[in-house]
């Protein structure tokens, strides 16, 4: 072998063995909470579709960053701050903080989430001492989040068309 291509024939043996080497590909991406809370039992929408961000530890200690504070119409009014944070078990959300649903026009923080183990058709709300039932369905897809004005003027406008209209009433005003 010609002495001036010993160099060059162990960088062609490297080059060609990193060419076959297959591409090692970057991790995949982290799952995103809406992954997450089905995995611990719960659903998807229990957040709104405005997560910027979250963590989620070891033992199951989360925050969650939102883009803004926001508003949904589940049953309940239901507000949610910029920071959410809490405990994730299995079937379960403790020490919540930073989600609170308007009852009589009063709010209320949400303490813990839990659902039926096994799985039912029942989502549970600790608001204080208060336990409340709801159906898990209004739960399963993802909602968007409104500003307080929008939700509002919705469930304004809801409440008048539900009013009966005058002309329903006239015929039982009118006796023969």
């Amino acid at each position: 072998m010609v002495p001036s291509l010993k160099p060059h024939l162990g960088l062609l043996l490297f080059s060609l063995y990193i060419i076959s080497v297959p591409a090692i590909s970057p991790s995949s991406d982290p799952p995103t909470v809406y992954e997450i809370l089905p995995q611990f039992g719960l659903p998807s929408g229990l957040l709104p579709d405005s997560v910027k961000s979250y963590s989620l530890s070891d033992d199951g200690s989360f925050v969650v960053e939102l883009g803004k504070p926001c508003y949904i119409q589940f049953e309940y009014l239901v507000y949610y701050e910029t920071k959410i944070t809490g405990k994730l078990k299995y079937g379960s959300i403790t020490n919540l903080d930073g989600i609170q649903v308007q009852r009589f026009f009063l709010w209320f923080d949400v303490d813990e989430i839990r659902v039926d183990l096994p799985p039912s058709d029942s989502i549970y709300f600790q608001v204080g001492i208060i336990n409340k039932k709801l159906d898990v369905d209004q739960f399963k897809t993802l909602h968007s989040c409104r500003d307080k004005v929008s939700v509002l003027c919705g469930q304004s406008l809801k409440r008048v068309l539900e009013l009966p209209s005058p002309i329903d009433e006239i015929p039982m005003l009118i006796t023969e």
